[in-house]
């Protein structure tokens, strides 16, 4: 489950904001209902890309032994 603050892992493309599946960012709204959540994305210098109202199928917890990867924005991973 994911709550208000947390890590938030994205499941599927978004590349209308250059967003990759994988891509992580913060869930900074849950609704009520638990069913979408208000997410940041945020460059590593902490400039936001983007807010974006996802669906819970949209994004999945970060899982504790999973590893962070740094990519340019807007590059497409090969």
């Amino acid at each position: 489950m994911i709550r208000e603050i947390d890590t938030a892992v994205l499941t599927r493309d978004v590349p209308e904001h250059a967003l990759v599946r994988g891509d992580v960012g913060t869930a900074v709204y849950r609704s009520p209902d638990g069913l979408s959540f208000d997410v940041e994305f945020v460059t590593a210098e902490g400039r936001t890309v983007t807010v974006l109202t996802l669906d819970h199928s949209d994004v999945r917890p970060m899982i504790g032994d999973e590893i962070l990867h740094v990519r340019s924005i807007g590059a497409t991973p090969v």
